[in-house]
């Protein structure tokens, strides 16, 4: 009995131990590219063209690009979307500002950018090209069309949620005070 788990133990643990190195070396080079947003980018970019023409070229796999583009439309609502929802949760932390006159609090995002798994969802579908399993014949013009309907009322409705609770998820750099403002009664003439 003491042999077998022994043994059990064994084999598995040169498995364990090669993927808990691969995670940390993934993690190493994941924790040297955090300041290189643009050559994230770049990089994810260059993947991207990268599987575009392995599905052009092979004329197939057109419903591992359908999943690719709902996970990564899934990615964006994500990315667009506050980590505190103000129609589902009210608690003590930041809250989006409702009215005016409310405190300014900053946009935090529900998935960060550099969480935004693209890349790898894009390497996997990549080697996901190279089985034939995953060639399901389909008519790809009837998945193209569903989803760019299902991006149209996804975005629809995110829009609608961005306008009522009155946020956008981009900053355009530090606001910068420009003073106060000439009042309508202020207008510089006067009635001595």
């Amino acid at each position: 009995m003491e042999g077998i788990r022994g043994d059990g133990a064994s084999s598995a643990s040169p498995l364990s131990q090669w993927g808990h190195d691969a995670w940390r070396m993934y993690q190493y080079y994941l924790d040297k590219t955090t300041p290189h947003t643009a050559y994230r980018w770049i990089g994810t970019l260059v993947i991207t063209a990268i599987y575009c023409l392995r599905v052009y070229y092979v004329q197939g796999f057109y419903i591992v690009a359908y999943g690719l583009g709902i996970y990564l439309l899934n990615l964006l609502i994500g990315f667009l979307s506050p980590l505190v929802d103000p129609q589902l949760e009210v608690t003590d932390g930041p809250l989006l500002p409702t009215k005016g006159s409310d405190e300014f609090k900053p946009f935090i995002r529900r998935l960060p950018e550099f969480k935004y798994s693209m890349t790898k969802s894009f390497c996997i579908a990549f080697v996901m090209t190279f089985f034939s399993v995953f060639d399901v014949p389909v008519f790809w013009p009837i998945l193209l069309c569903y989803w760019i309907v299902l991006f149209v009322l996804t975005m629809r409705r995110q829009i609608t949620h961005m306008i009522k609770y009155k946020y956008i998820p981009f900053s355009m750099g530090k606001q910068k005070y420009t003073g106060k403002k000439p009042s309508a009664s202020s207008s510089g003439f006067r009635g001595d």
